[in-house]
């Protein structure tokens, strides 16, 4: 399998800049040609966002937010409900920018793909991946980030930013290599920029996000800490009108 590199030097597992970091996804058109998938970056990642996460204790970002009750949701469009063991998040699309990306999410959402998965790689101030199916199975652990739905898609590259709440595809070298595994923002990641499909954004959730950022890791993938050491599982992503949420 092609490995790639990724740069992280805000999270404090990380002490070697030069550490391959790399995730795994299928790639390429059948599910036997496989390859690492990575959040590419850069040595200045984080550089605009590190002096902040390091004033502020794991779990505790926008507390304000996260106390506050959720504002109503009027818009008729469709939006995504992620249920997780760590909460849930209602996340809108961004179909003006990525709207192969967002209708192949739908797709999958409905078909029940992501429900039952976990995450299976989570970084303190960068992002949690998830949308994997051999996550399903414990017993695959040494698979996890090699799953997919037997395809990809096409690159839908945009002017949108990572940023905290940001939900963009994850993938391998090749640009046209997404699946189905995505990632949420912790926080800004300007190196990614141009190089992943951003194709959504958390509208609430903010008090799960912290959640899930605060999750303890341990090893993972080779030279990272980043395998969640209590299962995050994902029980249902369904999509539905967000007026109809309360």
């Amino acid at each position: 399998m092609r490995r790639c590199q990724i740069h992280n030097p805000c999270a404090a597992e990380v002490h070697n800049l030069n550490a391959d970091v790399t995730s795994r996804v299928v790639h390429g058109k059948t599910p036997m040609m496989k390859m690492r998938v990575t959040l590419f970056g850069f040595l200045l990642l984080f550089a605009a966002g590190c002096k902040d996460q390091s004033s502020k204790p794991a779990g505790a970002t926008n507390a304000a937010a996260s106390a506050a009750a959720p504002a109503p949701i009027t818009t008729t469009n469709d939006v995504a409900v992620i249920s997780t063991s760590a909460g849930e998040m209602v996340a809108e699309f961004w179909p003006d920018v990525a709207p192969a990306t967002v209708e192949n999410f739908k797709k999958l959402a409905r078909q029940g793909f992501y429900d039952g998965t976990a995450a299976h790689r989570l970084m303190k101030g960068f992002m949690v991946q998830m949308g994997d199916p051999l996550t399903k199975d414990p017993a695959a652990a040494d698979r996890w980030g090699t799953g997919g739905p037997g395809y990809t898609i096409n690159a839908e590259f945009n002017s949108r930013k990572h940023e905290r709440g940001v939900l963009s595809m994850a993938r391998g070298p090749d640009p046209n290599s997404a699946g189905s595994q995505f990632f949420i923002c912790f926080g800004g990641a300007p190196g990614l920029d141009g190089q992943y499909t951003i194709f959504g954004k958390l509208l609430r959730g903010e008090e799960t996000l912290a959640k899930l950022e605060a999750t303890p890791t341990g090893p993972g993938n080779p030279g990272e800490m980043s395998r969640p050491l209590e299962r995050i599982s994902v029980s249902s992503v369904r999509i539905v009108p967000g007026n109809q949420l309360k």
